[in-house]
């Protein structure tokens, strides 16, 4: 009852919030529900919603099936000599080559451990660990770790912990948090997209992952599209984007009204390498990055406004035009970004990119109530 109680609450507050203003206002709540005195209490209280503003890191990086060396510093890829963010998101395509028997496996735990305990290292400045994972049922099988709220752990304030990792194939996303925000975070779920043989299997498609930070929703949509720099070869992308609009739905949750579909999100962010390509000769191309004819480039880069929604050592060296396969793209108010960039590393033919934003969540709460840990 006092769920359905607070939801009926959110839901009348989200409907009455002004975009960028702190608003004052009582519960109203129906004569049929006047007898429960937690309704009473409800409808005596003054709520608040206000917006607050988090720093969100979202980065992406095809890595070319190459298992990460124990040398490996993750320090530039995730910027840490900068201001350090309140959430990291990354993501990763080809985490494994995708041959017959790690298509047909959709998760490999020794390898995504490793990924991670190099995330870890890095943002909490520690050596790699590895880490025990635990298993859950969201729908389907997924790499999940638990919450810890503040009082429940003794880690300082620039700690940061995994919240919840999946992995399908070579698709791998992995979610990082300050650990003073996760008792804010609730609701997380995941969906897979297979897009890749037959259509349906794993070495092409998608990872989304849902939570809400608050009372706003995000959907983060890790993807690696179909390949290919033929003439009509888009078309396989663009194929492969709609099937992951169309069949991505997260699971419904009791007394939760939680949009279930990629769209419906408040903040949304997909990320990957997304195989656009630029639609000219190869000898052109490098002709116009060398002279940074960057306007031009646009002008004939696939992943245009009607799009909708290796190995270590290369056998055979081949000669492929400068593309912009790998990107990060957003929908829905609320978002800012404030970088974007490529990091230098030669791990595999791909540059990692990532992009900072500042999000803005809307916060409900009660008079007199502390405000949550937020970016200064």
């Amino acid at each position: 009852m006092v769920a359905e109680l607070i939801m009926e609450a959110s839901n009348i507050l989200r409907k009455r919030v002004n975009d960028d203003t702190s608003i004052p206002h009582s519960g109203n709540m129906s004569q049929a529900s006047a007898q429960s005195s937690n309704q009473a209490y409800f409808r005596s209280q003054e709520y608040y919603i206000h917006h607050e503003s988090f720093k969100l890191f979202v980065g992406s990086w095809n890595v070319g099936g190459i298992r990460p060396p124990d040398n490996l510093n993750l320090d530039k890829l995730l910027n840490t000599e900068d201001t350090m963010a309140d959430i990291y998101v990354l993501g990763f395509q080809e985490i494994v080559p995708l041959n017959a028997g790690n298509i047909l496996a959709t998760e490999n735990s020794d390898v995504s451990v490793k990924w991670n305990s190099f995330i870890k290292a890095a943002l909490n400045k520690r050596t790699p660990a590895e880490d025990t994972l635990q298993k859950t049922e969201i729908g389907e099988s997924q790499r999940i770790y638990p919450l810890k709220t503040q009082s429940s752990t003794k880690s300082n304030a620039t700690d940061y912990k995994c919240i919840i990792s999946k992995q399908m194939v070579g698709i791998y996303i992995t979610i990082w948090a300050r650990t003073e925000l996760h008792q804010y975070i609730s609701n997380l779920g995941v969906s897979c997209v297979g897009c890749g043989i037959l259509g349906r299997l794993g070495n092409k498609g998608s990872v989304s992952i849902r939570f809400c930070l608050h009372e706003t929703s995000f959907c983060f949509v890790c993807s690696h599209l179909a390949s290919g720099g033929k003439e009509g070869d888009e078309r396989h992308r663009n194929a492969d984007a709609a099937h992951i609009l169309a069949r991505t739905l997260f699971l419904p949750e009791p007394l939760q009204h939680l949009p279930r579909k990629i769209l419906d999100h408040d903040r949304v962010i997909w990320l990957g390498d997304l195989n656009y390509r630029i639609h000219l000769p190869e000898d052109t191309t490098r002709s116009l990055v060398k002279n940074k004819e960057w306007s031009l480039l646009l002008e004939n880069d696939q992943n245009s406004d009607d799009y909708y929604g290796s190995g270590q050592k290369i056998k055979v060296k081949r000669m492929r035009a400068p593309a912009w396969c790998d990107r990060i793209i957003w929908f829905g108010k609320g978002l800012k970004q404030i970088q974007y960039n490529r990091v230098e590393s030669r791990l595999s033919d791909h540059r990692p990119v990532y992009a900072r934003f500042t999000a803005y969540v809307e916060v409900s709460k009660l008079p007199g109530m502390q405000n949550s840990a937020m970016s200064s």
